[in-house]
């Protein structure tokens, strides 16, 4: 009996719902066929009659001029809280950040350490390749050092086609009005001669095309240079990656020692890459194949330690001009570029670094435009294929070889490569220096890259403070040196001098760390009380004075809608009128027309020539109108028996 007894209670209660649904409706079907009932200046009276907002009790309840005088002060405090609503409304979709410094102090990772030899290649290695690039800079460094007895000198014919594809010219600018070019190679102009002059390096789109570019340069050890790592990346672009990492320095003959905190160390425990600019590369704790170590006290003694050997005497003399290490401190699992933020290390110095951790947190979007993977980056990576994480840096480097290979139809040697790409090389695209000067040089480009890149929400910079020192001294110099060449070379004999030896001491200087976290200087909570406290100051409101604004707000559209609903129903009211003008007639009027009423006579000579008359309709044939007499009426009879 429970089951069927709730079963029942259900049925009743779900009818009796329905039937409450139904009598609503009704009613307000009722409402709207009745109409509102009241107007809108009833609501509004009825409204400051009874709001807890001050200013509109006493509109309606003061005399004529306190009603005006009243009248005025609401509306303008009215507007003033409008206004500064909309002020702190504005300032909070604005989304400004505000930046908090804090130290904290616990076990930090150890840094990152990218070490890398200043010289890309050993000059033994890649002689046979720069061979005739080295004759024809040798030969124009005579000329114009010696213009002239460069025609005396002989030499053997010099191949001019890599000069003519992006040659170095003179400019005398003594005559500012007409200044003359002089090509170094052509034998039948004048030469400058000591006069001083502007040397200029001309990168044309094809060989004797009027599409060139031209780059000014105050001194020729400048224009060489920059002329001669131009060249030497054609030609290097075209040789195999193995290649290039075999004639670059190897790790077992660059770093001689190494030692962190009290473990010794070696070059089996640093990560080989190879950098565009500086060759073989060796990164210590990046954090690839082995967990990443960490630094539990500051000083010297308990950090990185390392003795390098940089082979000086085998430099490139017209590739590289400085001569040391180039070494960076940056994340685990980051790309290194150590030409934007690397630093160099003097050879025969001892160079201590001392870190500071700057740790910074950015609030992603709406407050920033900061992502925290590069995920949601229109830009395709290249340097993934590193497994690194993302960078800003990494982002723009990608974005202008994606241009290059877009425009120029070829990649810079200096950038990873896109999938299906081929390095630029005079050879095979003759006017890709043209080009990549033009690139190099659009505002337009460099703009996109930069709109379209973001700094990632979470950043560690490192601060160095950096000291150095002659080492070694020249009291130790002698045991030292003998000591590290048979560690090396395994001979008595010393093959090491000052000029290719660095020390490094790289450590943590202090045992805490500064985090600049972001924080919303505008919060939801700070509006609501920013709004609240402005309408209570200049109308004396609270939350339920808005609540009755609303309230009004509803009771006045509810009357629009009545008023729209009964408007529209006059309204078709009036269009039915219009098709019916004539008033309906009455019953009487119908029975007239009717052929049945009408006389025989009247109608007689009309029924001939018109249409067939229709039967007429009888009398009703009421035998209870008989009269009859008593006797007759048989029981079965109709006749009222009361």
């Amino acid at each position: 009996m429970a089951p069927l007894r709730a079963g029942l209670m259900a049925f009743l209660l779900a009818t009796g719902s329905s039937m409450n649904l139904k009598k609503y409706l009704v009613r307000a079907l009722h409402r709207l066929q009745k109409g509102p009932g009241y107007t809108y200046k009833e609501l509004l009276v009825w409204y400051c009659d009874n709001t807890n907002t001050h200013g509109p009790k006493r509109i309606i309840k003061e005399g004529p001029k306190k009603k005006l005088i009243w009248f005025f002060l609401t509306l303008l405090f009215a507007s003033l809280v409008f206004w500064q609503w909309g002020i702190l409304i504005n300032t909070y979709l604005s989304y400004n950040v505000t930046s908090s410094l804090s130290i904290g102090f616990k076990t930090m990772k150890f840094p990152a350490v990218t070490v890398c030899n200043a010289n890309p290649f050993k000059y033994s290695e890649v002689k046979p390749l720069l061979k005739e690039l080295d004759r024809l800079i040798e030969a124009a460094l005579e000329r114009i050092l010696q213009p002239e007895n460069s025609s005396d000198i002989v030499s053997p014919p010099l191949d001019l086609e890599l000069w003519n594809q992006i040659p170095l010219v003179l400019i005398d600018e003594h005559d500012k009005d007409n200044p003359i070019i002089l090509d170094i190679f052509e034998t039948n102009q004048t030469a400058v001669g000591n006069e001083r002059g502007m040397d200029n390096e001309t990168r044309c789109s094809h060989q004797g095309s009027e599409n060139c570019t031209y780059r000014n340069f105050s001194s020729a050890a400048q224009a060489v240079t920059e002329w001669y790592v131009l060249q030497s990346t054609s030609i290097l672009s075209k040789v195999p990656l193995h290649d290039r990492i075999r004639m670059g320095y190897q790790a077992e003959d660059m770093i001689l020692a190494c030692l962190y905190g009290a473990e010794p160390c070696n070059y089996k425990n640093f990560t080989q890459i190879y950098h565009p600019d500086h060759g073989n590369c060796y990164i210590f704790n990046w954090g690839m194949d082995e967990e990443a170590l960490n630094s539990s006290n500051p000083g010297a003694e308990f950090g990185l330690k390392l003795i390098l050997d940089i082979s000086q005497q085998d430099y490139i003399p017209y590739l590289s001009s400085a001569a040391g290490a180039r070494l960076m401190l940056h994340q685990q699992k980051s790309f290194p570029f150590l030409k934007d933020q690397g630093i160099y290390a003097m050879a025969g110095t001892e160079t201590s670094i001392g870190v500071l951790v700057d740790e910074l947190e950015r609030m992603g979007y709406p407050y920033s435009d900061c992502t925290m993977n590069g995920s949601d980056v229109p830009v395709k990576n290249l340097y993934s294929q590193y497994n690194t994480s993302y960078s800003i840096q990494a982002c723009l480097r990608s974005c202008f070889q994606n241009h290059m290979v877009e425009i120029c139809g070829c990649g810079h040697y200096m950038f990873p490569l896109p999938e299906g790409v081929n390095y630029c090389n005079n050879e095979d695209y003759p006017g890709w220096a043209y080009c990549y000067s033009s690139l190099t040089s659009s505002i337009k480009q460099r703009q996109i890259c930069i709109d379209s890149c973001k700094e990632t929400c979470n950043d560690t910079q490192y601060k160095m403070t950096i000291s150095m020192a002659d080492w070694p001294s020249e009291a130790s110099q002698d045991w030292i040196f003998h000591i590290l060449s048979y560690e090396r070379d395994m001979s008595t004999n010393v093959t090491l001098d000052r000029n290719g030896i660095i020390k490094l001491n790289i450590y943590f200087q202090e045992y805490n760390y500064r985090t600049i976290s972001e924080s919303a200087a505008t919060t939801i909570v700070w509006l609501l009380s920013s709004l609240g406290g402005q309408f209570g100051f200049w109308m004396g409101g609270s939350v339920l004075c808005l609540v009755e604004f609303g309230e009004i707000i509803i009771d006045s559209l509810w009357i629009t809608i009545i008023h729209l609903i009964s408007w529209c129903k006059g309204l078709q009211q009036r269009r039915a009128r219009a098709r019916y003008p004539d008033v309906p007639p009455t019953v009487s009027e119908l029975a007239h027309t009717n052929l049945g009423f009408q006389h025989e006579a009247g109608g007689a000579g009309l029924g001939a020539q018109a249409l067939p008359p229709e039967p007429g309709t009888p009398p009703p044939n009421y035998d209870s109108l008989r009269v009859q007499p008593l006797d007759t009426l048989g029981p079965d009879s109709d006749t009222d028996t009361e």
